[in-house]
């Protein structure tokens, strides 16, 4: 049977749907238009960048040239994967920004009470003390960076020097005891222009916007030393965004209850209810998702160094790891590998599936460009990853930006290896759609039907496809070189990093888990239809103009401050469908005795509450809150989140999806054992609680109180890491649960995906329904 119009077009008016499609369609260009009017006025209110900064005897201190070659110096040697820059990076190290403003302060400070009354600040009583402090505040408050040429003061232009001479040796001097190994890539002067590039960044989160009494970063970091406390805008909005999240709260449930909780007495549609013989390109899927399981262990084992080096940071076990493997390639690797993982399971899925969906048949030639997107794929990740080390290693030293590492915390990928990605990206869409319309049944339908009723679930599934390509190129903005201001890179960043995860990722998560569902013939297609139509509008309203909150103190205009709190808080509102529709999947597959994708299942259920906690508590619903984001941005609690949201959510999504591909390719042809892949699941979720229980949050809350009490520059330094040593070592027992899931789950995938021999049946049957994901799985 293959797909047709007649088959997935039903002459059923559903006007609960049609009303649906439209908001949707507005929703979507309403969210992506202000996106589009966010990002003009984001370049209009960037800091700018004059073209000297000055002493006051006219002898020049650094200049936009100086700064722009530091940026790039910043980037070639991956200093974001060591520490951050805005609190956006890595936290094993110092936020430069936060660190190198207490420097100046600090320098500026000891300057103006030698110029004021010709001792040491610290021989200076209290009043004198509080003088020369509120001296060297207002000389830095009162920088002003719209001016071509900035003079600055004294005691901030000796500062400012000393620093960038300090800067510039640390950062070619290896430092065992913080685990910093030398840029090996930065010659002396592009050290010591990166060491400006340092300076000015911190600059502008203590100089204030003209007209206004705060920064260009909201007075962001907190840094008592500076003056740098919460504006108003901060407060305020906070407020505001929980009142608007608890009136939203009770507006989605409403709709919820009242539209879409109806019984679901429409007719079924369950087109992979039943086996058929597998196509050509389905039988070669098997690869991805060996290559899945191999990424998943090279993740963990570049966590586990990491993780081992927050708590003894000279050596791995007496081994000198970081000469050979520095700190940022690790984190390289480790952030990296689940990109690429998740999308190879989600690559290989839609593709295994398309065909299924299209009734068995498949288009001309499918199978060879099914293994030919597989090699290509793999020949980019293994570039990138060989490029990504050499540029670290100053090996890449000219072409670093094209082929070695963009310096970028998540698309850390060589420009040649980023558009070989996107490549990867679009010819999966366009295989996807020649997979599941091998009759061209999409392009019949007429222009005037499409919105109003002939639009179905694969068509969501397939435009996903196109979101998640589409969106990876806006993190290749300029295209041909590095962006002069942070802001407006980070900003593109931000685009794929953040728009992926809590947009396309959730697109396609929707779109595809409501389809399995009505294909299993567990719920109707009207059904799954409405509730993925509304579960996306939400999707898209929180996941767009969300985005902001990884704005608020990067540099960016103040609106990204009510626009990102607002949006950002009902990003939770899907998250709370999701988990009510899970439970609601518990029930129906409690009800079906017969059910053969308890294991696929058990991980997409679990992808669901942990996309709540994860997400939902752990990020918008409390991360995001303006004031709360303040203080808690750059420390472990952003930890807490990325794990849980990551893995839990999008992690386990993926390995439900392969479960589902493995169940379906053996069919009743062989045995299915369950075993190893609940044990599996419950060791990766057994290991998320362990880390949140023994290691985020012990270390996560004090550090927030550090902020608090001293200032982001102490919570990210040394001395604090050092007083959380015990609860470092504790990442140790979630790391081993953790590990041991991904090995049996390793294991699982190769025994299924090896060769069927009938004479080892009866020796795997035994196990088969062992484990059971829910209640009565096992009858």
């Amino acid at each position: 049977m293959s797909l047709n119009a007649e088959r997935i077009d039903p002459p059923i008016a559903d006007p609960v749907s049609a009303v649906l499609k439209w908001v949707l369609l507005a929703v979507a260009i309403l969210t992506f238009g202000l996106l589009a009017w966010a990002t003009v006025g984001t370049y209009r209110a960037s800091p700018p960048q004059p073209e000297r900064f000055l002493a006051r005897d006219g002898s020049v201190l650094m200049t936009a040239d100086d700064i722009f070659a530091g940026k790039g110096g910043f980037q070639k040697a991956d200093l974001m994967d060591y520490g951050s820059l805005y609190g956006m990076g890595s936290y094993y190290g110092e936020d430069y920004t936060a660190s190198t403003l207490v420097r100046i302060g600090t320098a500026a400070r000891e300057a103006e009470a030698r110029s004021a009354y010709g001792k040491p600040f610290s021989s200076l009583g209290d009043e004198q003390q509080a003088a020369a402090t509120a001296a060297m505040q207002k000389a830095l408050h009162g920088i002003d960076l719209t001016r071509r040429d900035v003079i600055l003061p004294d005691s901030v232009a000796g500062a400012v020097v000393s620093v960038r001479d300090d800067l510039a040796r640390a950062l070619r001097v290896a430092d065992p005891a913080s685990g910093w190994t030398p840029a090996y890539s930065l010659r002396p002067d592009l050290a010591r222009q990166t060491a400006d590039f340092l300076i000015f960044s911190s600059l502008t989160t203590v100089a204030h916007r003209p007209g206004v009494n705060w920064s260009w970063t909201e007075n962001w970091p907190y840094e008592p030393l500076v003056g740098n406390t919460p504006t108003t805008n901060t407060f305020k909005w906070t407020w505001i965004s929980f009142c608007f999240t608890f009136f939203a709260f009770g507006a989605v449930l409403f709709i919820y209850k009242y539209f879409l909780d109806d019984p679901d007495e429409a007719p079924m549609d369950p087109v992979l209810s039943t086996f058929r013989p597998l196509t050509r390109s389905q039988k070669r899927i098997g690869k991805y998702f060996l290559v899945v399981a191999a990424l998943l262990l090279v993740q963990i084992g570049a966590g586990t160094i990491m993780a081992h080096s927050y708590y003894d940071r000279t050596s791995f076990y007496g081994y000198d790891i970081n000469r050979l493997f520095p700190f940022n390639f690790l984190r390289d690797v480790h952030i990296q590998a689940p990109i690429v993982w998740i999308g190879l399971s989600w690559i290989g899925a839609a593709l295994f599936l398309a065909p299924a969906i299209a009734g068995g048949r498949e288009a001309k030639g499918q199978h060879i460009l099914v293994d030919l997107l597989f090699w290509v794929t793999l020949a980019v990740v293994a570039g990138a990853l060989v490029g990504d080390y050499l540029g670290i290693m100053g090996v890449i030293d000219q072409s670093w930006f094209w082929f070695g590492n963009q310096g970028l915390s998540y698309i850390q990928l060589g420009r040649f290896w980023q558009i070989g990605f996107f490549i990867g990206l679009a010819a999966w869409s366009l295989l996807v759609m020649r997979a599941l319309w091998p009759e061209r049944a999409l392009f019949r339908t007429a222009a005037g039907q499409f919105w109003t009723g002939r639009i179905r679930l694969e068509h969501l599934i397939w435009a996903s496809t196109i979101n998640i390509a589409v969106l990876y190129v806006f993190g290749m903005i300029p295209l041909t070189g590095i962006e002069k201001s942070f802001t407006l890179t980070d900003f593109w960043r931000w685009w794929v990093v953040h728009l992926w995860v809590e947009q396309s990722f959730e697109f396609f998560a929707a779109a595809m888990s409501a389809y399995l569902l009505m294909a299993t013939g567990l719920v109707s297609r009207q059904l799954a239809e409405r509730a993925t139509y509304f579960e996306i509008i939400l999707i898209f309203l929180g996941g767009v103009l969300g985005t902001g909150h990884h704005l608020y103190w990067a540099g960016g205009p103040s609106m990204w401050v009510p626009m990102g709190s607002m949006f950002s808080f009902i990003e939770v509102l899907p998250l709370v469908l999701l988990i009510i529709e899970a439970i609601n999947h518990y029930r129906l597959i409690r009800g079906h005795r017969e059910f053969r994708y308890r294991l696929a299942y058990a991980y997409i259920i679990g992808a669901a509450f942990w996309n709540f906690v994860g997400a939902g508590v752990f990020g918008g619903g409390t991360l995001n809150a303006p004031l709360v984001n303040y203080y808690e941005h750059g420390t472990f609690l952003t930890l807490n989140h990325a794990h849980t949201a990551l893995f839990g959510a999008f992690g386990e999504l993926a390995i439900g999806l392969i479960y589902f591909c493995l169940r379906y390719m053996s069919a009743d042809r062989r045995p299915f054992s369950e075993t190893l892949g609940m044990w599996a699941f419950w060791l990766y979720n057994g290991g998320l609680v362990l880390w949140i229980l023994l290691n985020f949050f012990p270390i996560g809350w004090p550090q927030l109180d550090a902020v608090y009490e001293h200032g982001l520059a102490y919570a990210r330094s040394a001395a604090f890491y050092q007083g959380t040593v015990f609860w470092q070592w504790m990442r140790l027992p979630g790391d081993v649960v953790f590990a041991a899931g991904a090995l049996l789950m390793a294991w699982d995938f190769i025994a299924k995906l090896r060769p069927y021999r009938p004479e080892a049946a009866s020796r795997e049957a035994g196990d088969a329904a062992a484990w059971p994901p829910v209640a009565g799985a096992a009858e």
